[in-house]
């Protein structure tokens, strides 16, 4: 059992690093990434102190920019205090805060009152995200649920739909692998493209220096690991698993993902 695609509430998880990785290790997962989203502060908070029998990777999921579709790569056993790794952060954290106020200024023109300081309140020094708005509007009142949050405010083509220029697949993917680490494009079929537009960007992930592609992503559907196999064999790259946990749901996954059945050679975890 392992898992490279976990969140802590560093971010937008619900248990605290601490209790991720002790939990792991007690549901019998015995290699872990933390990948918080942009920020590495979880994983150092417990880098030194990981439970007996968990093997614990240095791991962090970095937005990018493909075109106009924001994607997400998973860094994997990079060095943390690289320099290119923490110069890359920080334009990452400046990116949030500033997607933060704007999306706060628009709730205010919704007549939404007092939403940066009520997310800043919830997120509680983690990186700040739209579901730490979502948390907030709920509990002031705003709306009944955070799915709700999300369908009226804050998702698609809503209000809090914040458009900002992150940095490109390019160079996220360069900044991994220049800090020593191996980078997983992650969830590809979230993106919700085309089968021709899917392959174009595994294309330009593999030439930009992608080392895997992440073929089970919490609970796939049917015929999902499949496709994501034949597009990371077709290109000759490893591939990569994880439960994408943040918190318990009934529709979410648990930790871990069991790798008995899969054949020797194809595996990121076999290189790090």
């Amino acid at each position: 059992m392992i898992d490279f695609h976990t969140h802590s509430a560093a971010s937008d998880g619900a248990l605290s690093a601490s209790d991720l990785i002790e939990r792991a290790a007690a549901e019998g997962v015995s290699r872990l990434a933390l990948t918080d989203h942009d920020t590495v502060q979880g994983y150092l908070s417990v880098c030194q102190k990981s439970p007996p029998g968990l093997d614990l990777i240095s791991g962090v999921e970095l937005s990018c920019q493909w075109g106009r579709v924001g994607i997400h790569v998973v860094g994997l056993g990079f060095e943390v205090q690289a320099t290119d790794m923490k110069a890359h952060l920080v334009v990452l954290d400046a990116a949030r805060k500033d997607r933060a106020e704007r999306i706060a200024h628009r709730l205010e023109r919704a007549g939404i009152h007092g939403a940066l300081e009520g997310a800043l309140t919830v997120a509680a020094g983690a990186q700040i995200g739209r579901p730490h708005f979502a948390r907030w509007m709920m509990s002031a009142g705003h709306v009944a649920s955070e799915q709700e949050a999300f369908k009226r405010f804050l998702g698609s083509g809503k209000p809090g739909d914040i458009s900002i220029l992150w940095p490109s697949l390019q160079d996220t993917v360069e900044v991994i692998t220049r800090s020593g680490g191996v980078a997983v494009l992650a969830h590809p079929l979230h993106y919700r493209m085309t089968a021709t537009r899917l392959r174009a960007l595994a294309d330009a992930f593999c030439e930009a220096g992608g080392g895997a592609i992440e073929i089970i992503n919490g609970r796939p559907k049917a015929g999902e690991s499949e496709q994501l196999w034949r597009l990371a064999s077709d290109r000759n790259v490893r591939v990569s698993v994880g439960s994408d946990f943040h918190r318990d749901t009934p529709y979410g996954a648990g930790l871990g993902v069991s790798i008995a059945e899969m054949p020797e050679g194809v595996g990121v975890w076999e290189t790090l």
